[in-house]
């Protein structure tokens, strides 16, 4: 007998979401189903050969510089990532947990300096797959969510 699959939460193409461990509290997420690694806009990267451990500031607000966020993880692997455009960079990559409605799991980041790009965060394939169904037609589902099952008694 074939077992049943699990159906997926429906999500908007764009969230609020958040990395605890980063100290990211919010930031305006773009689900991006053809790229396959998530991209945190970061600036002031510095990478310790000795310890692994990447150093970066995070500016979470979308055209703006403040609030600034100091932040460091460890590096889990320098990857050549193909960008938009279709230039390859070698992004450190590392590995956090993402607070998505009431999910929280693990995900892997790029860390790339985003300025020119219209959000500070994207989430690829790998960060969605077997979790979500992106809605490209519709926005913050899962805030919509929340607000109604708080009005519910």
């Amino acid at each position: 007998m074939k077992k049943k699959k699990k159906a997926l939460d429906i999500i908007g193409w764009r969230e609020w979401v958040s990395f605890p461990e980063l100290g990211i509290k919010t930031i305006k997420a773009k689900m991006d189903t053809g790229a396959r690694t998530s991209a945190l806009h970061v600036s002031n990267i510095r990478v310790s050969k000795r310890t692994g451990i990447v150093k970066f500031t995070i500016h979470p607000v979308q055209r703006k510089w403040r609030p600034v966020i100091d932040a460091s993880a460890k590096m889990i692997s320098l990857r050549e990532i193909k960008s938009s455009n279709g230039e390859l960079s070698v992004r450190p990559v590392i590995k956090t947990e993402i607070k998505i409605g009431e999910d929280v799991y693990p995900v892997e980041l790029s860390l790339v300096n985003r300025d020119l790009m219209g959000f500070r965060l994207l989430l690829g394939r790998s960060a969605l797959k077997n979790r979500y169904t992106v809605d490209s037609g519709k926005s913050f589902l899962l805030l919509k969510k929340a607000k109604t099952q708080k009005g519910k008694k």
